[in-house]
């Protein structure tokens, strides 16, 4: 697996790439986000690791150049506390984020779990198993744990998002962006409503189980499990 880390501050991107190399990764770093371009032009990666803050192009910038012409998976370094960075970041699709200052381990783990998640090609479908979710696009149907759920058109389409991107968060705005676009007069409580009744549905197939995450302030997840 090749890494692409851009990280302008070298003592950082240091440490980061000792910690990618130790979990066998090749990590390539560039310090601009000009050389990253050039770098991506040249060869495949597998994910990318940008700073927000780099020095010529913005690492939210250089993320929509490199995914002109491939699905790349994102995780973005952000400044302590620099909360609409991540939610900006989480707008436009970044995988994960991790905030300075950190654990070049805890990174290092961060990416293994998003390429874990991640099947080669960018699939919208989540891996089909007999644990998790199973979604036939075509059909507009979609199995838990082996038994097909009973789901209206938007618990559908918003399931249908989630399982788009595995493990990604997706803020209300993005889904209602995605399953509530010809519904004008919807608003972000929508999208809670139709989570609470989707995690009731859920919990009828497995009472234990509650893939949709939670996140505060940014959004939701869903877990394949």
């Amino acid at each position: 697996m090749r890494i692409l880390l851009v990280e302008d501050e070298s003592a950082i991107a240091d440490t980061v790439l000792y910690a990618l190399r130790a979990e066998g990764y090749e990590a390539v770093h560039c310090l601009t986000g000009g050389e990253a371009l050039r770098e991506a032009a040249r060869g495949t990666f597998d994910l990318a690791v940008l700073d927000v803050g780099l020095p010529d192009i913005g690492g939210f910038a250089l993320c929509r150049e490199l995914r002109r012409e491939r699905d790349l998976p994102v995780i973005f370094l952000t400044a302590q506390n620099a909360e609409a960075d991540r939610i900006l970041g989480l707008e436009i699709g970044a995988d994960d984020y991790v905030t300075k200052p950190f654990s070049p381990r805890e990174l290092a783990t961060r990416v293994r779990v998003v390429l874990r998640r991640l099947r080669p090609g960018g699939s919208e479908a989540a891996p089909a198993t007999e644990e998790g979710f199973v979604h036939d696009a075509e059909g507009k149907r979609i199995r838990y744990r082996g038994q097909a759920l009973d789901l209206t058109r938007y618990e559908y389409g918003l399931l249908a998002a989630l399982l788009q991107r595995p493990g990604a968060v997706l803020s209300r705005a993005q889904l209602m962006d995605r399953v509530w676009g010809d519904a004008l007069d919807s608003g972000d409580r929508t999208v809670d409503t139709h989570i609470k009744t989707l995690r009731a549905k859920l919990r009828e197939v497995a009472a234990d189980a509650d893939p949709i995450r939670t996140h505060r302030g940014l959004g939701y997840s869903l877990d394949n499990a």
